[in-house]
């Protein structure tokens, strides 16, 4: 199927990719997407557009580096902890005071750049 003449492009896109659940003596889920990734990287098909979304956990840059073609990477952006911060404060705005500030400060702290 993603190799039929006149095919429309594909899009796959895989988000949280650290986030899949890890079971002790198995192959993991993010392993087992790793291994996808790279065959239809492999496969040099024009029509199949990947784009990955995942903190930087050193296991997921080791399998992705190398077969990037453009990478960017939000974790060095500028105001992104801003831009969290301001999210949390307007889903908790009506709340007490003192709540609001613990949400926003746990939150925001522990966010990672997510």
């Amino acid at each position: 199927m993603l190799n039929l003449a006149g095919q429309s492009p594909i899009y796959v896109i895989v988000d949280a990719l650290d986030e899949c659940p890890n079971f002790p003596g198995r192959t993991s889920a993010c392993e087992k997407v790793l291994d996808l990734i790279e065959d239809l990287v492999h496969l040099e098909l024009p029509n199949v557009h990947l784009y990955v979304a995942s903190r930087p956990e050193i296991d997921i840059r080791m399998v992705l580096e190398p077969l990037t073609s453009l990478k960017i990477s939000l974790h060095d952006e500028i105001g992104k902890k801003e831009d969290i911060i301001k999210y949390i404060e307007s889903v908790v705005r009506r709340w007490k005071e003192e709540d609001k500030r613990l949400v926003v400060d746990t939150l925001s702290n522990k966010s990672d750049g997510m």
